[in-house]
């Protein structure tokens, strides 16, 4: 018989609040990743010190923010009243402490009870705070949320407001980097729904006039816009819409209270009914949803008293109420968009013509399609069940009413001994492998036709869950992983074509990934490197005494699963696919796949030039 462990008050312990938030970091900001992700912690860190400078400017006070990123240390400054001066340590260092609490105060905030800023205090090496008002001062420094320093009251000229000074932990965020690009896009979010505020990133201004019409107007190129974008303004609500010439499926940018909510929520549901509604009434004809919806780029930005979110890092509303003796947020999002709406088709003839023109269209291209999408339907089922192409994991987005889980990554791999090695080393919870066969098809220029009819467009379609909506994407993360060779460079260019060619969004989201691996193993008997450039594999020759064994990894079938679990695991790395924000996607699709032309060809040598240099070596 088994002794049995002793449960006695020695078992009980009590975390501090700062012990806590370590332990539990996902609780408060979402994964942790490395930058390479939008959603990453350290953005996460970022957007709620960023949250309590919006809400001094939604409160009238502050015009002006300022960051600066050097390294990895970040520095936010506003222009706002500034934390009172007796409670700016408790404010960053005290749970249920905070201004949030008092609806005086902040009456339709973007952070919630002041728990964000906390979290960035615990989960950085360095943290400070400094607020000026009423002319004195007053300040605090921390290390891993311990206080170190704190300044007396002292009178100073400068302006009022509050500074925050943080660098993060990087023993919780491994090899982290701050990308420019990500950083951009949030701070573009917040000028857009601040209008007239202006940030001041590394010395470069963010302002917009036009509010979410600026939004879509950076969004989608002017020649792809089937009419000129839609703007719609009310009390607490937002609206901007237009529809693609190209784009096939549905993109939706949605926001609450200045939140970006990348999984929608209440309010996106209620927006996507309410357009379907509106425009049905208005023609009277009782046209599919999914044809209305086609093709549709639009963004709603709502505010709500308390809003409730599904999770701490607050990408999805909860909330059915508008707060306070308003109406529900469906039947106030109904209600705003079947008047302004309506009102603006009955005045502007020549787009409500456009729109049912696109209606039209969509309604012939899926009667057409409807054969060919039942056969693939049953060919994508009948696949799954029979199989091995899809090695599915066990927590992903199932229907629309459950959160996709921010960890859960489709890996797409070619080649049998890679997707045997990723497929045993994974973590069966959130990783998946979609292994494809061969090369794919190259589908520029071509028809949505051709993801029906082509096996492996047809069962990574289903595989993705992405059809109509991006809404519905059932992994947060899709990764591409090929050899580091020339044809391998290929199958990435092929795969990243289909989606810019049908699922634009998917990239423009930052869902799309390319895995890197190891291109060397450097290892004496006490110590294993892996190496991901020439210059890595150097430096670990120098590093390692003696003559150490080198491996050349010649493709990914070729890193045992027992290796490649160190690279899919909590070091993985990998490289963001970004739009080009100066080029159009039929420039870019011209670009990687039309006929040959030498830039291509000296875009493909110089991104495998670490490899083939390697190779000579």
């Amino acid at each position: 018989m088994s002794k049995e462990t002793k449960y006695t008050e020695d078992n009980i312990r009590s975390l501090d609040w700062k012990e806590h938030i370590r332990m539990r970091p996902g609780m408060y900001i979402g994964k942790l990743g490395d930058g390479s992700s939008a959603d990453d912690g350290i953005y996460i860190l970022l957007k709620e010190v960023l949250d309590n400078s919006i809400d001094e400017y939604v409160m009238g006070a502050g015009k002006t923010i300022e960051i600066s990123i050097q390294g990895d240390k970040v520095i936010v400054r506003d222009y706002g009243r500034g934390i009172p001066l007796g409670k700016v340590v408790d404010v960053v260092s005290k749970m249920n402490t905070g201004g949030k609490y008092d609806s005086r105060a902040f009456k339709k905030s973007v952070g919630l009870n002041g728990v964000g800023t906390k979290a960035v205090n615990a989960l950085s090496t360095y943290f400070r705070v400094e607020s000026t008002r009423d002319g004195k001062s007053a300040s605090a420094e921390f290390e891993k949320g311990n206080l170190t320093n704190q300044d007396t009251l002292g009178e100073t000229s400068r302006r009022r407001g509050t500074k925050v000074s943080f660098v993060p932990d990087d023993t919780i965020f491994k090899h982290f980097k701050y990308r420019t690009e990500y950083v951009a896009k949030m701070l573009k979010n917040y000028v857009y729904l601040n209008p007239g505020l202006t940030i001041i990133f590394n010395g470069e201004k963010y302002f917009s006039e036009n509010g979410l019409k600026d939004l879509l107007s950076d969004n989608i190129n002017e020649d792809d816009r089937l009419y000129p974008i839609i703007h719609l303004l009310g009390e607490d609500i937002e609206i901007a819409i237009t529809h693609s010439k190209t784009q096939y499926s549905e993109e939706y940018h949605s926001f609450v209270n200045g939140q970006h909510t990348t999984q929608g929520g209440t309010h996106q549901a209620a927006f996507r009914e309410a357009v379907v509604k509106t425009i049905r009434e208005f023609y009277g004809k009782n046209y599919e949803a999914s044809d209305i919806r086609k093709s549709i780029v639009s963004a709603i930005s709502i505010k709500v008293m308390e809003p409730v979110f599904e999770s701490q890092t607050k990408t999805k509303l909860g909330s059915t109420e508008m707060g306070g003796k308003l109406p529900t947020v469906r039947t106030f999002i109904n209600d705003f968009v079947k008047t302004k709406l309506d009102n603006f088709l009955h005045k502007n003839s020549d787009v409500a013509e456009s729109i049912q023109r696109k209606i039209l269209q969509a309604e012939r291209e899926r009667k057409d399609l409807s054969g060919i999408r039942k056969l693939a339907r049953e060919r994508a089922k009948k696949a799954s069940l029979h199989n091995k192409k899809l090695r599915d994991c066990r927590v992903h987005l199932t229907d629309s009413k459950k959160d996709r889980n921010l960890e859960s990554t489709l890996f797409i791999t070619e080649g049998d001994s890679a997707s045997g090695s990723i497929t045993k080393s994974r973590d069966v919870n959130t990783q998946a492998v979609f292994s494809l066969r061969g090369k794919p098809l190259n589908s520029y220029n071509m028809s949505k036709k051709i993801v029906y009819e082509n096996e492996e467009f047809n069962l990574l379609q289903a595989a993705l869950n992405i059809e109509e909506s991006l809404e519905d994407l059932r992994y947060n993360n899709i990764v591409i992983a090929t050899d580091a060779d020339v044809d391998g460079m290929h199958i990435r260019l092929l795969l990243i074509t289909f989606f810019l060619q049908f699922f634009p969004e998917v990239i423009k989201e930052g869902h799309l990934y390319i895995l890197q691996t190891p291109l060397f193993r450097v290892r004496n008997k006490k110590e294993t490197i892996y190496c991901y450039s020439e210059q890595e594999r150097r430096d670990a020759i120098n590093k390692l005494s003696g003559k150490p064994e080198i491996t050349r990894f010649k493709g990914l079938g070729e890193i045992s699963p027992d290796e490649f679990v160190h690279f899919i695991g909590e070091d993985i790395r990998l490289d963001p696919v970004m739009l080009d924000k100066d080029k159009s996607i039929e420039e870019l699709l011209s670009f990687y796949m039309g006929k040959n032309t030498p830039s291509r060809q000296e875009f493909i040598i110089e991104n495998l030039k670490v490899e083939l240099d390697a190779v000579e070596e």
